[in-house]
């Protein structure tokens, strides 16, 4: 089976930048593009295949025909034929609203599908670029509706100033905003349910103000409060950095400077890379694609060693 590339969908927003088709090396001319959906199978927003002999199918259709060959027995067994997994670039030239996502759980009583869970890597931001995630003090569910109402709930989370290679998890319940001028790869559960908090008093190209969900969201807050939401680590050249483990993906950080073999024989699942910077090749079975900077290729479950080449920090993930 061919590792795959999947034609991306971008997405202008009202705060969408233009760092996205550059680091990309995308031929387009959209501006306000925030988004880039680079693995999707979400229900009319799944990706398309862009190489080898699946080329024209959706990733949906792929695991329709490919079950466990293409996730794996076990992420078929749990998922069926939706692809468990959202990868995307984010590009934030203005802040993005205060949100929040449900469990898993509490989805399911709000007649959603399913949670969300995610995780955000820094690419290179604006100086200064911030975004908040987590509450830095302990408030009531009271206390969070007042804050709501009189435009002071930034006040209670916890901000960050961005630096490139900064790691995120945002486990579902979490309160967190991306902010302006941040530049991130995202990881998720393939759910697209987002709870608008508070969107600081924005409108619209209509001049309208946009939806918020405050009771949805007030149903669905932890107000856990950690002291550092952001995950430390020590990244080394040419070693496996795991930085995020939960029951939706395992992610590591990878900064190669000579080859490397991915051993993945004892692995029952799909695993997808994505380029976070410079070039590099991957061959498997004979057969090779690239990965550079701004690249995200699906290794199927059945290709068990996979050779990498070149100068590239990628991230590793898989179910």
């Amino acid at each position: 089976m061919d590792l795959l590339k999947f034609e991306p969908l971008l997405k202008q927003t009202l705060w969408g930048g233009e760092k996205i088709t550059a680091f990309k090396h995308l031929d387009s001319d959209l501006e306000n593009v925030g988004e880039s959906w680079e693995i999707s199978g979400v229900k009319d927003n799944e990706t398309i295949v862009a190489n080898g002999t699946e080329k024209g199918k959706s990733l949906n259709q792929l695991v329709r025909e490919q079950k466990g060959a293409l996730v794996g027995q076990e992420n078929y067994e749990r998922f069926g034929d939706e692809f468990p997994l959202l990868i995307k670039f984010i590009d934030a030239r203005q802040d993005l609203s205060i949100q929040v996502h449900p469990t898993d759980e509490i989805a399911h009583r709000q007649g959603k599908s399913r949670g969300k869970t995610e995780m955000w890597v820094a690419l290179e931001s604006d100086k200064g670029a911030q975004l908040y995630n987590g509450l830095k003090q302990q408030i009531t569910p009271e206390q969070y509706k007042e804050m709501v109402e009189n435009d002071t709930i930034t006040d209670a989370l916890a901000r960050y100033e961005v630096n490139e290679g900064d790691v995120f998890f945002i486990p579902a319940g979490r309160i967190h905003a991306i902010g302006a001028g941040c530049f991130v790869a995202e990881i998720q559960q393939t759910s697209d349910v987002t709870y608008r908090i508070y969107d600081f008093k924005r409108k619209d190209k209509n001049g309208n103000y946009r939806e918020l969900h405050t009771k949805e969201a007030a149903e669905s807050i932890d107000y856990t409060v950690l002291p550092n939401y952001r995950t430390e680590y020590q990244l080394e050249k040419n070693v496996p950095q795991q930085v995020a483990q939960c029951p939706y993906f395992t992610t590591a950080i990878y900064d190669l400077t000579e080859p490397m073999m991915l051993d993945y024989s004892e692995l029952d699942s799909f695993v997808i890379l994505i380029g976070l910077k410079g070039e590099g090749t991957l061959t498997a079975d004979g057969k090779s694609v690239s990965l550079n900077a701004g690249e995200t290729v699906l290794i199927p479950a059945t290709a068990k060693e996979i050779k990498v080449e070149g100068t590239v920090k990628f991230l590793e993930t898989y179910v």
